[in-house]
Formats: C-alpha cells, structure tokens, sequence
C-alpha cells in the first residue's frame, strides 16, 4: 500500500493485488478518515505509467470530482503530477545509499568485492523491497560481473 497525501484532510491510498489474469491496483480516496469513493483498474501485464498507481490514481480523481472542491481538485492533480518526482527522490536516495558500500567496504578498509555487492544489493532492496528479483543464476556469477550489473542498476535509479 502506498498513501498519496493530497491535503490535510484528503489522501489517497493505493495497493496493488494478484488477480487470476494479471494484476490490479486499487486507490481509495480518504477524506477526514472517511472513504468517499474508490476504484480500481485490472492488468493483464505491466503498466505504463510513469511511476506506480499514476493510472489508478487519475482515474480516482475522474471520480472524485462531484465530492470535491475546486481547490481539492487541483491539490489532488498536482498530487498526481508530483508522484513520479517523489519516487525518483526516492530512488535517487537508494541508489546513492548503494553507492556507499563503495567507500564503506573499499580494500582500504578492510573490505572487498562481495562485501560491496551485498550492501548494494541490501540497499536497493531497502527502497524496493521484494521488488528486486535477481536471476536464479547470481550466486554462481563473478562478483566483477555482479558489480557491472548492479552498477547499471544504480545509474538507473539515479
């Protein structure tokens, strides 16, 4: 689940759940702790949104809006539009977490390359819990060719 703060008074929340074809995200609009509407829109494979729950969450305003003021309205577009920002500080902030395992299990101070991988690895897993899947193969690979990918990853993120 994720929480969308719009106001003070007005949030949205958000969750995704497996369905027998794909997947769904859900959003509920909450409003001084009460429910006033919700919606849902069903996926057969990935999105294509910018950040997670943009879909799900532009829809809840489409029908949201007999509920809300003219100012909730606008605080809840540019809650929308803010969302993909939020997630890309987030990400920018794993992946420079990550980037310390660098300098904090260097050969200098007594570390090496595994050492290094595993805090990248703990650190994304941080930002995105089990959304990192490694390949089945990773343990048996090289940790320089480990490093290269998830070096990869965090220019990503970054």
């Amino acid at each position: 689940m994720q929480t969308f703060k719009i106001t003070n008074e007005l949030q949205a929340v958000c969750g995704s759940q497996k369905t027998r074809n794909g997947f769904k995200h859900t959003a509920a609009l909450i409003k001084n702790g009460q429910e006033i509407t919700n919606t849902k829109i069903s996926y057969l494979n990935r999105t294509w949104e910018s950040y997670k729950y943009e879909s799900v969450l532009q829809k809840l305003l489409e029908k949201s809006k007999p509920f809300l003021t003219p100012d909730e309205i606008t605080a809840f577009k540019t809650a929308i539009a803010a969302g993909g920002r939020r997630g890309a500080a987030q990400n920018k902030s794993a992946a420079w977490a990550a980037s310390l395992g660098d300098a904090l299990y260097s050969d200098k101070m007594g570390g090496n390359l595994k050492a290094r991988n595993d805090w990248k690895i703990k650190m994304i897993n941080a930002r995105f819990g089990k959304g990192l899947i490694l390949p089945d193969d990773w343990d048996k690979l090289d940790e320089k060719i480990k490093q290269a990918r998830l070096d990869n990853a965090l220019r990503i993120l970054k």
